[in-house]
């Protein structure tokens, strides 16, 4: 079957831009820049890549959620394009980036329209690009839909400068460990969570150990008798 019949069958997304949104370039397979990388990996140079916003039409039922989604939030005077900052078909995959300050508002919107019906929040994840300055910070959630048996990711950016992110746990309650967990290890501010304390990090733990300039370290053990050093302290990559 042609690519063209694929697409003309509604069973194929269109496929992912290529050119996206270069937002830095990674040297070596983990970062080392004097001489401590030992993977083979040491001459890799490669870009860092976000996929940028994919034309219309994204194929299957990729428009026909967009369409609903556009078409509630105008019934409710929202402008789509103010809520919806851009949308990405990826690896099959359909992200909704949403501005924040309309987050609870397009979430409470996906799980209530009859058309849309996506009951279940799977969690939210932290993520951090260093590099994609102005934005380093994101929050990605995971709506499934038990009516239509459809899922789709919903994407939210902000500043390190300003981490905080309203809660999603008033619309889906499931959302309430998981928001605590990428508090703890990214240093995302839900704002509106009815308990936002660190679940898996002592209470005076300093910094966020997820985001990708914590500095390589950990606690040094005992181990039947031997002390065993931090890794930071064992050898240096940076």
């Amino acid at each position: 079957m042609s690519d063209e019949q694929n697409t003309n069958s509604g069973q194929v997304p269109t496929p992912r831009d290529e050119s996206g949104e270069v937002i830095g370039v990674r040297r070596g397979m983990f970062g080392a820049r004097s001489g401590g990388d030992t993977s083979g990996y040491g001459g890799l140079v490669r870009t860092v890549t976000l996929p940028g916003a994919t034309p219309r039409p994204y194929g299957g039922w990729f428009d026909e959620v967009a369409d609903e989604l556009e078409g509630a939030l105008e019934e409710q005077d929202l402008l789509p394009g103010n809520a919806v900052e851009k949308t990405v078909v990826d690896r099959d995959e359909l992200t909704f980036f949403v501005a924040r300050e309309h987050l609870v508002q397009v979430a409470r919107t996906l799980r209530d329209d009859p058309a849309l019906r996506f009951e279940l929040c799977t969690g939210v994840s932290g993520v951090h690009y260093p590099g994609d300055k102005g934005r380093e910070l994101h929050a990605v959630y995971h709506l499934r839909s038990l009516t239509h048996g459809r899922l789709i990711r919903l994407e939210v950016s902000v500043p390190d400068s300003d981490p905080r992110i309203p809660s999603l746990v008033g619309v889906y309650p499931t959302n309430d460990w998981h928001e605590r967990e990428t508090y703890d290890f990214f240093g995302l501010v839900f704002e509106g969570h009815p308990a936002l304390t660190r679940i898996m990090m002592p209470d005076d733990w300093q910094g966020f150990p997820q985001r990708k300039d914590y500095p390589l370290g950990g606690i040094a053990v005992e181990y039947k008798g031997a002390q065993i050093p931090a890794p930071d302290q064992r050898r240096s990559y940076s």
